[in-house]
């Protein structure tokens, strides 16, 4: 989409506006004149305030899914393979969003003021993208393993490529600029967050819960106390 394109200068504006003042106190008006268009602009291009503030939700997600689509797996595709694809893609789709700190703030202004918009790109985006991980991952695993402790598994999968994506200032605290170059670029991230969560699913005992094997194991060395 052209910079110069209504559109674009439209949702520039109101992702500042919105991120500003959040939902309720932002207005078309302003968010016209930041955009230098008329105020008709809106109306016509979006609807109403309510599918402009959505259509700045998603357009980080949707350029994101664009610019980088999983691969259209054949049947026979191992699950590691498939596996391998979406964290790439994922970490692909996380660290090519601009503006991460403006969207990040607009998301605590959401949380705060809540207008549903949120429950919007849980539908459209996260909710299919989590169950397809969770899909790959039970394949995985196996039959036998809980279907909560495949979301913690997920979760946890996903919540390391966020890492990424939010804590670059603190990487270039931490990390030597000359080892942050070489080797925390995303193509190797991708890879290494893979290795490490195929190995975590292939060796880990993620049937029982932990709290449950926890108490097996003191009640099987109090027994064995008991009987000497």
């Amino acid at each position: 989409m052209a910079t110069d394109d209504p559109t674009s200068k439209i949702l520039a504006a109101a992702l500042e506006e919105f991120s500003e003042k959040g939902f309720r106190a932002a207005t078309i008006r302003d968010i016209c004149a930041k955009a230098g268009v008329n105020l008709a602009a809106v109306n016509y291009y979006f609807g109403d305030k309510k599918k402009l503030y959505s259509a700045v939700f998603k357009q980080a997600h949707l350029r994101a899914h664009d610019a980088y689509p999983l691969p259209n797996w054949g049947p026979d595709e191992p699950p590691e393979n498939r596996l391998r694809d979406f964290i790439r893609v994922s970490l692909l789709r996380m660290r090519s969003k601009t503006d991460t700190n403006v969207h990040h703030r607009l998301m605590m202004r959401e949380f705060s003021q809540p207008t549903g918009v949120v429950e919007e790109l849980v539908e459209e985006f996260f909710r299919p993208h989590h169950k397809l991980l969770v899909e790959i991952m039970q394949e995985i695993v196996g039959p036998n393993v809980p279907e909560y402790r495949l979301h913690q598994l997920a979760f946890s999968m996903i919540g390391q490529c966020l890492f990424y994506r939010f804590n670059q200032p603190v990487l270039q605290m931490l990390i030597p600029p000359q080892m942050l170059d070489e080797h925390f670029g995303t193509e190797e991230l991708a890879e290494y967050i893979y290795r490490f969560g195929l190995t975590a699913l292939q060796h880990g005992e993620w049937g029982p819960p932990l709290e449950s094997q926890a108490l097996a194991s003191d009640s099987a060395e109090t027994s064995v106390k008991g009987n000497l």
